[in-house]
């Protein structure tokens, strides 16, 4: 965000809000109101005019980040307004703040960092409290990472679509929010950080054949956008350091038929084996989906297997206690290693993916 604002902070957009002025201007903007402004995730430019004098006209702005916010300001010409910083560890304090403004008959502008609050941004819990305190909130559509990704997914079908956000970043409930979603039929947007990107694509993965559309810096100069299946993403990553860089919307693509039966008899199969033995569970699984037995028992191997290796590490790393005391952490580590790769190789001669 820096480095765009800088590139683009010119006079220009000084003519913009007159602009603004003249479109907007004759709208009426009650005072007493919370203003909820979407503004740019990437390219200054994407601002409404709208927005633009909504901004000029508040008595104060609350952000997710002043050091975000306050070059964005300065670059459409607005510097000098009062800010509130807004964020997921304050909000609940600092919305008494902004109702307190509010009652006093100013006007306030909601923004996070980037694109819509309270969209896996904070401003959710103000506009609840707002709402709560009889006050009236407005908000300003505009630039959004989840709509921008989903119009150029080239998604078939309806169009709908879930919004799952931020995966879990813990490994094993990263896995199993996968799991979950392997079994959703509609396209799913996910957000992620580039320091998380490569475990996300790991992770999904395990979705195979199912395309993913990668939208990388949306926006900006660099922006990319490729679809592929999963099972490729991590080598596609991998293929240049370029492509971990930046932020990532991601648009899971609907499940076939096929896929969405898979998901079906994988979540079957989960709560037979968790109170079952494995061919009483493949049994009563065949019987409950009609799925080949064979099948169901190949993947009911991928599954157990995939849930010790999902993961051994925290188990082993922790205690071992099979004694009085834990073993040292080297002995574990060498444990795990070793019985991962008793699980691989019984993988690889059955000729399952895990």
């Amino acid at each position: 965000m820096p480095n765009t604002v800088a590139a683009l902070g010119s006079p220009s957009y000084h003519l913009a809000l007159d602009a603004a002025r003249a479109a907007a201007g004759a709208q009426h903007y009650p005072a007493g109101a919370l203003y909820v402004v979407a503004t740019p995730i990437g390219n200054l430019a994407d601002i409404t005019l709208r927005a633009l004098h909504v901004l000029a006209l508040a008595d104060a702005i609350a952000c997710e980040d002043t050091r975000h916010t306050a070059p964005l300001l300065r670059a459409y010409g607005l510097d000098g307004k009062p800010l509130i910083a807004l964020h997921e560890h304050n909000e609940a304090e600092a919305a008494q703040g902004v109702i307190a403004r509010l009652q006093a008959g100013q006007r306030v502008a909601c923004v996070s960092d980037a694109g819509t609050p309270a969209i896996s941004d904070p401003g959710a819990r103000l506009a609840a409290a707002c709402a709560a305190a009889g006050l009236r909130v407005v908000p300003l559509p505009g630039a959004s990472s989840v709509t921008t990704a989903i119009s150029a997914a080239g998604l078939a079908g309806d169009g709908q679509f879930v919004f799952a956000g931020f995966l879990p970043t813990k490994p094993g409930e990263r896995a199993s929010a996968v799991d979950a979603l392997a079994a959703e039929p509609r396209a799913v947007v996910l957000l992620e950080a580039p320091h998380r990107i490569a475990a996300l694509a790991h992770a999904l993965a395990a979705l195979g054949a199912r395309p993913v559309t990668v939208g990388r810096e949306l926006t900006k100069q660099f922006e990319q956008i490729a679809t592929l299946p999963c099972a490729e993403l991590p080598a596609w990553l991998a293929a240049d350091a370029q492509r971990q860089r930046g932020e990532f919307a991601l648009v899971l693509h609907p499940a076939d038929a096929d896929s969405a039966a898979a998901g079906d008899d994988d979540r079957v199969l989960r709560l037979l084996l968790a109170e079952l033995p494995l061919k009483s569970a493949v049994r009563l699984a065949a019987e409950i989906t009609g799925a080949p037995r064979n099948a169901l028992y190949e993947r009911a191997l991928a599954l157990k297997m995939n849930d010790e290796c999902r993961w051994l590490a925290p188990v082993w790393r922790t205690s071992l206690c099979r004694g009085s005391a834990a073993k040292p952490l080297a002995v574990v580590q060498a444990h795990a290693r070793a019985r991962k790769a008793q699980y691989q190789a019984i993988a690889i001669w059955r000729g399952i993916a895990i």
